[in-house]
């Protein structure tokens, strides 16, 4: 890779390689496909974080366009728990981790109902009931995607590994960071006040 591709990443290569943003499982769906670099020797499919960069700030671009508070995130996963709770901290938004109450989206009568204009899923098959009533109610829906996901439903599709602590940290703070970069919230990078361990779940 040359330097002039470096400096275009988000982040150094090696940080992506060091959280285990690119570590896939030993399924890989069709969809996933053009996001795989490789397979290795013990039948695990790895993901391109080149790719992953790209995405991360594609979606950071598009999520800018929303009010903050129309922003959902929701993660059934336990180590998606902190970094939503603090992606929606940093930038405003809103969020679900644990539980998702069915009619969240759907049923005014419920206390925790929500209208989000867009809907971010950790993992679009844990969270299905989520991504479920996004559809019905005709919201985009951003999907954290591992190799072994399909992406029916899914309208942007971030490749990552969706099943790692420091994955899923890594790459919550670099959407915080860059979307509070293009709404004009810092000025450089290095303004960026948190650390990725503030977005990591503890053990």
């Amino acid at each position: 890779m040359t330097e002039e591709e470096q400096e275009e990443m988000l982040v150094e290569e090696d940080t992506y390689l060091t959280a285990g943003v690119h570590i896939g499982t030993q399924q890989k769906t069709e969809a996933m496909k053009p996001f795989i670099f490789k397979v290795r020797n013990d039948g695990l499919f790895v993901l391109n974080v080149k790719k992953t960069d790209r995405r991360i700030s594609t979606i950071a671009k598009f999520l800018s366009r929303f009010p903050p508070e129309k922003i959902l995130l929701v993660s059934a996963r336990q180590y998606g728990k902190k970094p939503i709770e603090t992606f929606s901290d940093v930038v405003g938004a809103s969020c679900f981790a644990g539980r998702f109450i069915p009619g969240s989206l759907t049923n005014p009568s419920l206390n925790q109902f929500v209208e989000p204009e867009v809907l971010i899923v950790i993992d679009p098959s844990a969270d299905r009931q989520a991504v479920k009533e996004g559809v019905n109610v005709g919201v985009p829906i951003i999907g954290l995607v591992d190799t072994n996901n399909t992406l029916e439903n899914v309208d942007i599709a971030l490749p990552t590994n969706n099943k790692g602590r420091k994955s899923l940290a890594l790459v919550f703070y670099l959407l915080a960071r860059e979307m509070k970069l293009i709404k004009g919230e810092i000025e450089d990078r290095e303004e960026f006040d948190y650390e990725v361990e503030d977005f990591e779940q503890s053990l």
